[in-house]
């Protein structure tokens, strides 16, 4: 049989999954975006939870894998398509008229702390910094320094000298790391939906990546905007940014440039007087010596006057 030539179904697709096609194949249509979540391992109270939070804002679909890809490829969009790829075992499809970062973002806000497990993924790159801790001398330094940290016993607790990367995004955590982690009450993981990657019907484009952590996004637009700033004021930009240093920064300027004049009249000032009393004072330093000469000139003409 030629190999792009399709597989016949022997029975016929029963009428309840023909109509739960129908139904995400409506959904995909109608609603801005169709976003996929990993629902691994969270509990049912949790998941429950989430449900009645995004009540109004999303409508959340435990459905089968093979439903799934049925309903994406009975719509003619080209980044559609792109979905079948990210859709794994225990996962949940959200429809919602929310842009997919939006919705993401909701899914991060409502996810929980967790500890690693053995076999878990990392979802990010996990670091034990040093620092004091509360286990004691005993197993505990054979068990942190297997994984790379350098410990010393202080004050009868032991403390981490030098920290270490225990795992890299992406890396399955070993036992032995899990069981440090939870030791020293790190808890890596996230227990709630997942966001794995998003459709939007509107624009018809496809994310591959939508997870959001809403923290270090905030950090890191507060870096870019202030290295902005500082360009803009460095490069005498003007904007409505950056008007209110420059006026601030000219008023400074005009307050030195007064204080310097002042400083130059008064120095004027006092010099001018010093100079005028030395005139003086040389004057009344003369005169008296001239009149001086001319009273012995006097006394003399008069002494000859009498001889």
């Amino acid at each position: 049989m030629s190999a792009d030539k399709k597989v016949l179904r022997d029975k016929p697709i029963p009428e309840d999954k023909k109509e739960t096609v129908k139904n995400l194949s409506d959904n995909i249509k109608n609603f801005k975006t169709v976003l996929i979540a990993s629902c691994k391992n969270l509990p049912s109270r949790q998941f429950n939870e989430i449900k009645k939070n995004l009540r109004g804002k999303a409508e959340i679909r435990y459905v089968k894998k093979s439903s799934f890809l049925r309903a994406i490829d009975s719509i003619d969009k080209g980044a559609l398509k792109n979905l079948k790829e990210v859709v794994n075992s225990d996962f949940v499809v959200f429809f919602s008229n929310s842009n997919p970062f939006e919705l993401s973002k909701i899914l991060s806000e409502n996810q929980s702390p967790s500890k690693a497990k053995a076999g878990d993924l990392s979802p990010e790159e996990i670091t034990i910094e040093p620092g004091p801790t509360e286990l004691v001398p005993g197993p505990a330094i054979s068990e942190l320094s297997a994984v790379g940290l350098k410990v010393a016993v202080k004050n009868g607790k032991l403390e981490i000298k030098s920290g270490a990367t225990v795992a890299k995004k992406g890396d399955e955590i070993t036992s032995n790391v899990a069981d440090v982690l939870a030791k020293l009450g790190i808890t890596p993981m996230k227990v709630g939906f997942l966001p794995v990657a998003a459709y939007d019907s509107v624009e018809d484009k496809f994310y591959s990546d939508v997870k959001i952590d809403v923290e270090k996004t905030i950090n890191d637009l507060n870096e870019l905007a202030n290295k902005a700033l500082s360009f803009a004021i460095k490069v005498n930009y003007p904007v409505k940014e950056t008007i209110a240093y420059f006026i601030s920064k000219a008023s400074s300027e005009e307050k030195i440039i007064e204080n310097m004049q002042k400083i130059e009249e008064k120095e004027e000032s006092v010099e001018k007087p010093a100079e005028e009393k030395i005139e003086e004072k040389e004057e009344s330093v003369e005169k008296p010596a001239e009149e001086r000469q001319v009273g012995e000139d006097l006394n003399n003409q008069n002494v000859k006057e009498g001889a």
